[in-house]
């Protein structure tokens, strides 16, 4: 695959993304890891308050739980704020990986990150696949509208090690253009996509969800999976100590301890046990 037209379209439509201006491991994989799940205008003020909190590896190693916990607040799934903080205290022991095999041996660390910091942070050649990336290869290599993930070990063997550069401007095709529904007019690699003529003749059915739907948990008749009420319990958490007699009506206002209180004694558990709060027999705190 002649991926120059790629390149000449970047070298104009690039985005001006903060993680894009450094190679500081430590920078980029703050970065990956407020990225998973997480949009990227959503992690922009995030990146920037929280770098500003903990600059370096070593001062989020020494970084209490509830320190973590307030500066992650309001990003969501909570637990890769300590997640990031314990990967930190490993290389303040072990030192910074160098090669991608050693991002890997880390605890939280799965083969996408390990290829993502090699590749931007060590500028090395590889193939990190996510999502996007998935679904731009499997288009133009694979001719495969919506890929499952299946192919993956395929998409690495054919596309090859690329340039870090490559990557980004893979990134931003698939954002601007290589969507779920693309704009394949508009692609600068459509002449050797695979797929762009089933998707400009109009055959293609675009599916509702590119992505199977999570399951999420949902307690008897509440109104919300148990997800939001965890968070409601952790920023309660945050606010100072909560009594745990009071808690329950304090996240549900339909709250009733006959049917309730075993599913509230989980979340509570389930919290603690993450490190996101701390719990005696009185109350909860961060």
């Amino acid at each position: 695959m002649n991926g120059a037209p790629l390149l000449r379209w970047y070298a104009k439509e690039k985005r001006d993304l903060p993680w894009r201006r450094t190679h500081d491991p430590y920078r980029i994989l703050v970065s990956e890891i407020m990225l998973q799940q997480t949009q990227v205008s959503r992690v922009l003020d995030f990146y920037a308050r929280w770098l500003k909190t903990f600059p370096t590896w070593h001062t989020l190693a020494r970084a209490s739980n509830a320190d973590v916990v307030h500066a992650w607040s309001g990003l969501g799934y909570n637990r890769r704020a300590l997640l990031l903080r314990d990967i930190a205290r490993e290389i303040t022991k072990r030192g910074v990986p160098k090669t991608e095999a050693e991002w890997l041996g880390l605890k939280g660390i799965g083969p996408y990150t390990a290829a993502a910091l090699s590749a931007f942070a060590q500028q090395k050649k590889t193939v990190p696949i996510d999502t996007n990336i998935r679904r731009v290869l499997a288009r133009l290599l694979r001719g495969k509208p919506f890929p499952d993930g299946k192919d993956d070990a395929r998409l690495k063997r054919v596309i090859g090690l690329r340039e870090p550069e490559f990557w980004q401007a893979t990134f931003d095709l698939a954002v601007a253009i290589c969507k779920k529904k693309p704009d394949c007019a508009a692609c600068p690699m459509r002449t050797q996509c695979r797929a762009s003529k089933k998707f400009l003749s109009g055959t293609v059915k675009i599916p509702d969800r590119m992505i199977k739907k999570t399951y999420e948990r949902v307690h008897r008749n509440k109104r919300y999976p148990d997800r939001i009420y965890r968070g409601r319990i952790l920023k309660l958490a945050r606010a100072g100590k909560t009594e745990l007699r009071m808690l329950g009506e304090m996240i549900d206002p339909s709250f009733d301890p006959a049917q309730d209180r075993d599913w509230l004694e989980s979340m509570v558990k389930r919290l603690a046990k993450d490190g996101l709060i701390r719990i005696d027999k009185n109350g909860i705190w961060v």
